[in-house]
């Protein structure tokens, strides 16, 4: 059984070394590294091959958020889960942004931990609930958006915003094309029309998006 492939970026010594040792005990993940920082985490990635990075967002010398745009441009294919406090909503958005897979507070059981790696090596958005709920304050407060202004911005048509609330609804490409009664292939070319409108790389960034815009 080939192993998930983890690296440990945080600045927090206590926190490095517990992570490792409850993510080692499962026999699907294996923890091949750990930084104190996001430029050290840039380096690692360089030398070793990751599958999955959980990072803090606040660290010395290189951030999170930072870091988080610097391995996603570089290495695309590594899956990045940041673990965050509400202290940090300020980076909440930065951070998905720039293609982070998922947030999940620090002080999360284990077993959640794990299931979130296991599940953003996947391909998933994982959100832990209460930081969910902490960006959607974010969004009442400052980025609600009206849905014609959304449009008008970024020549979306109907069938294009429909299909950006399904995929951040979770539907598969299957689904999408059942409830819009499509073909799968002209959902898939209108997903790829979306990513260019919205100047985005994966479904990933189009869920982001419609939380953010209050879609969803």
């Amino acid at each position: 059984m080939e192993q998930i492939k983890i690296l440990i970026a945080d600045d927090e010594k206590l926190i490095r070394d517990g992570l490792k040792i409850i993510l080692n005990a499962n026999d699907e993940l294996n923890v091949v590294g750990v930084s104190e920082n996001g430029e050290a985490a840039i380096e690692f990635c360089k030398k070793e091959q990751v599958d999955v990075i959980l990072m803090d967002i606040r660290m010395p010398i290189c951030d999170g958020v930072k870091a988080t745009k610097i391995i996603k441009n570089e290495f695309p294919n590594v899956k990045i889960l940041v673990l965050t406090t509400f202290k940090d909503d300020e980076y909440i958005f930065d951070a998905m942004k720039f293609g982070a897979n998922g947030y999940i507070l620090k002080d999360t059981s284990y077993d959640v931990i794990i299931d979130a790696v296991k599940s953003v090596y996947k391909g998933n958005v994982v959100v832990n609930p209460e930081v969910a709920s902490l960006m959607v304050c974010g969004l009442n407060k400052n980025q609600q958006g009206d849905l014609e202004n959304i449009k008008d911005k970024y020549k979306l048509t109907d069938r294009q915003i429909e299909i950006i609330i399904c995929i951040g609804s979770g539907l598969s490409n299957k689904e999408i094309a059942e409830k819009q009664y499509v073909t799968e292939g002209t959902v898939k070319n209108h997903i790829t029309e979306i990513l260019s409108k919205l100047e985005m790389r994966d479904r990933t960034q189009i869920a982001i998006f419609a939380l953010k815009n209050n879609l969803v």
